[in-house]
């Protein structure tokens, strides 16, 4: 899959965040940057995207993950207009890798199917892993702590979206 129409729309969100006077944290923006590293090298050494392609789509869901958390407390339509600009570089860059391969194209996660949706989230002091696991019932989504532990949210794409939510607003 082509990553970079993703990670310029999370870049693009970032400038704006910036201009709203809103600080990015500084792990973060180090995703940011590598995920646009590893897109680079997973272009110019195709036999390197079995390793560094599950990295790319590490990086950027963390980043997605904090900034629609953000968004939500800037406001709704914000939110929505960004959301739904992301969806389109999803889109996009998931048309133009199935022209690529000539196939159907999915992202294996081991454990998660092949039709649903994941997001992956690291307990804090400030997200608790009661609360991550207590909201992911509420929507009825899958939750896996993973070995470097973070957890695997997975499960249909609006409850996803609704998951982000009311994440967010436990940070209002």
């Amino acid at each position: 899959m082509t990553y970079e129409a993703v990670w310029k729309v999370l870049s693009d969100m970032v400038t704006e965040f910036r201009k709203k006077g809103k600080q990015i944290p500084a792990n973060i923006m180090q995703d940011l940057r590598s995920a646009r590293t590893l897109i680079q090298v997973a272009k110019a050494d195709k036999t390197c995207e079995g390793t560094v392609i599950p990295k790319i789509e590490q990086y950027l869901s963390n980043v997605e993950f904090f900034l629609f958390s953000e968004a939500q407390t800037i406001g709704e339509e914000f939110f929505k207009e960004w959301i739904e600009k992301l969806t389109k570089a999803q889109e996009k860059a998931a048309e133009e890798a199935e022209a690529e391969a000539g196939s159907s194209v999915s992202h294996f996660v081991p454990g998660v199917p092949r039709e649903e949706q994941w997001i992956r989230i690291k307990a804090s002091a400030e997200t608790p892993e009661e609360v991550i696991r207590r909201i992911a019932e509420e929507e009825n989504l899958s939750c896996k702590r993973q070995p470097d532990g973070y957890f695997l949210i997975s499960g249909d794409k609006e409850r996803i979206k609704a998951f982000i939510r009311k994440m967010a607003k436990k940070h209002e």
